[in-house]
């Protein structure tokens, strides 16, 4: 199998390793990496995994935690994306699963965020679903957490204090607000983002700029939000399944360094070509913040049909 390892301080620099994701961490330096960002394979069945008992796949997973938790830094957040399992019509939420496995080995979840996206699969017998999961853990009690450069515009930002020894003087602070452990990240909603444990952020469609080849491909943006807050300048962001590169380039656009692991060549080839239009300048990816598309009251296909009317 193709094995990407990719040290990326020094573009372009990289190197192939024809070794498992397993194999790979266990040669990364210990207390290495200030982020650890990754959406692993769901078991769902897609060609790059095989598809095992939902107990089989968590356990298979418990060597691979192990060796991210030794090469995160005592001051690094692991942020692990999942969706659900599904088998025989019946919903198993990932995050439920991966959660014991993560606490087992001493690190302590800090939030449980919710990314939201308007398309996805339809369903027939329950409703569809339109969230995947965020789960943040760090290893310690001091954590990186850089509040100002994930502020947002207060709703009011002339409020005052009403009572007591600031009555009168601004409550707020200038750089906006904090985001507190609510998020909901869309422009069009800008006084309200951060004010929900969701991320409204688009999931990577056909229409979407960034669409490769990968059927499970996330948004850049998704991951810069994570990298802004949980890492430093010059800081180590690592991914175990890189797929086509979302969170590396999120990572290098950032001035972060990366390192990633991918078995399929295919991605491995995609991911690379992104990476060289980012550092040539023509990589397009949806900006931070963009607010997301909404129909106008003109648009035809938004309008109820005339069939439907009878």
């Amino acid at each position: 199998m193709s094995q990407l390892f990719m040290s990326l301080q020094d573009l372009p620099e990289y190197k192939y390793e024809c070794i498992d994701a397993l194999e790979f961490c266990k040669g990364l330096d210990s207390e290495s990496a200030e982020l650890i960002m990754t959406s692993p394979p769901y078991n769902i069945g897609k060609s790059y995994e095989t598809r095992v008992n939902i107990n089989d796949y968590i356990a298979n997973f418990e060597p691979l935690i192990s060796q991210l938790v030794r090469i995160l830094a005592s001051d690094g957040s692991i942020c692990w994306q999942v969706g659900n399992f599904i088998e025989n019509s019946e919903v198993y939420p990932l995050d439920i699963y991966f959660y014991p496995l993560f606490k087992s080995v001493g690190l302590k979840l800090r939030n449980r965020i919710i990314w939201h996206f308007e398309h996805g699969l339809h369903c027939s017998k329950r409703f569809s679903g339109r969230y995947e999961v965020i789960l943040w853990f760090t290893k310690s009690e001091n954590y990186i957490f850089n509040l100002d450069d994930v502020r947002v515009p207060s709703k009011y930002p002339g409020k005052k204090y009403y009572k007591g020894s600031k009555r009168g003087e601004l409550s707020g602070n200038p750089k906006g607000k904090n985001p507190s452990d609510i998020w909901e990240m869309t422009l069009s909603r800008l006084y309200d983002d951060w004010d929900a444990l969701i991320w409204d952020v688009p999931n990577v469609k056909n229409n979407h700029p960034e669409k490769l080849n990968h059927p499970c491909q996330y948004p850049v943006e998704l991951v810069e939000r994570c990298v802004l807050a949980l890492t430093n300048p010059g800081g180590l962001v690592l991914d175990p399944f890189a797929g086509v590169g979302s969170t590396l380039i999120a990572a290098l656009k950032n001035n972060r360094r990366a390192f990633g692991s991918e078995r399929e060549k295919i991605f491995v080839d995609s991911g690379l070509e992104r990476i060289a239009k980012l550092q040539e300048g023509t990589l397009i990816t949806r900006p931070i913040y963009k607010e997301i598309w909404t129909p106008s009251v003109n648009d035809k296909i938004a309008q109820v049909p005339e069939e439907w009317k009878q």
